[in-house]
């Protein structure tokens, strides 16, 4: 429902491409938040590229919050954003700060945006960097955009955030090793991939490698099921098997999962978690170019100075903005059918 309404809002607020500089000079505050995502510096490039074409200044903060707290500001100009686009994780680097979830560290970091002139801030980061924009914004005058950068993918209203799609493609290629050697040695492999407590990556991933099951948070797992269809393949000769786990909040549930299925089948089981591997590398041509229209996009909503406390996000390959009070608290649901798909092609 929430979905539904989501789309018959968003398109109205889709903004129209500003193709001339404007002539309301400002600075803008730009920071990465929480977990790297690939696709990143192209977001921060395309924010300080577009903010020059449109006479604005722009000051870098690094280390997330925790750098806004303590005043690490730069100034950034065209040289700070070359050579970057290609590259992963995020130039000004990034933490999770626990100092800006008082008031008095959030009091801070204002004074540090207002000693530089700055009254508008650009975060790049996922559910709890937005949700730190919000409150910062509703206690000082310091209007924000945030930018859904997730390789989770599990933020409401949007349907891509930057990091997911190189993440995918990472994870793929990983599997496909590891195919190689399930198909060698007839072993069955548990591979655990990252998304916290949504199994978009898990899903995706097991649907692009041909998994033979994919256990995602949002589906209880029936083990007598999985152990069946395993067991199915052997019985007509299958060689190896792949099965992929969403981590959930605890990662490591592969070495248990593992060990269930080898007491009920005579493989060899092997476990493999693919972890933090995900988060780098370079970010695949979609991450790229999905950074840069989200960067411009949220440039261009605060210089028009008519929007305020908003995610850019797009929806069916349209660029949208939500409001940010919409975002929190909500999900990113799963496509079910997907789940069906990999079961139906996996037999």
């Amino acid at each position: 429902m929430h979905q539904r309404m989501y789309r018959k809002r968003t398109h109205k607020n889709v903004s129209k491409s500003i193709d001339r500089p404007l002539h309301n000079p400002q600075k803008i505050a730009v920071l990465t938040s929480g977990g790297d995502a690939p696709g990143m510096n192209a977001c921060l490039r395309a924010i300080v590229r577009s903010a020059i074409f449109h006479k604005a200044e722009v000051m870098g903060i690094q280390n997330g919050y925790d750098g806004l707290i303590r005043g690490d500001g730069i100034e950034l100009n065209l040289r700070s954003v070359g050579n970057i686009i290609q590259r992963g994780g995020t130039f000004l680097r990034s933490s999770r700060s626990k100092n800006f979830r008082t008031k008095e560290g959030r009091r801070r970091a204002y004074e540090n945006l207002k000693k530089w002139g700055v009254d508008s801030l650009i975060t790049l980061g996922g559910d709890g960097t937005l949700t730190g924009a919000e409150i910062f914004s509703r206690e000082f005058p310091i209007r924000v955009i945030g930018i859904p950068c997730t390789i989770d993918n599990d933020l409401f209203g949007t349907d891509l955030a930057i990091g997911f799609d190189t993440a995918v493609n990472t994870a793929v290629e990983c599997i496909d090793k590891i195919r190689d050697t399930a198909d060698s040695h007839g072993r069955v492999f548990v591979v655990e991939v990252m998304g916290r407590n949504t199994g978009h990556l898990a899903l995706e991933t097991a649907l692009a490698v041909g998994a033979e099951f994919v256990v995602v948070p949002e589906v209880p797992l029936k083990l007598k099921s999985l152990i069946s269809k395993i067991q199915a393949g052997i019985d007509r000769g299958k060689a190896g098997s792949i099965i992929i786990l969403a981590e959930r909040d605890r990662p490591g549930e592969a070495i248990k999962l593992s060990e269930s299925i080898r007491k009920s089948i005579k493989r060899d089981v092997r476990a493999a978690i693919l972890g933090h591997l995900q988060r780098g590398g370079s970010p695949s041509s979609i991450d790229r170019n999905l950074g840069s229209r989200l960067g411009a996009h949220a440039v261009e909503l605060l210089l028009l100075k008519k929007k305020n406390r908003r995610m850019v996000g797009v929806e069916c390959g349209h660029l949208t903005d939500v409001g940010i009070s919409e975002v929190m608290g909500k999900r990113h649901s799963v496509d079910i059918a997907k789940l069906k798909l990999v079961d139906q092609l996996s037999i």
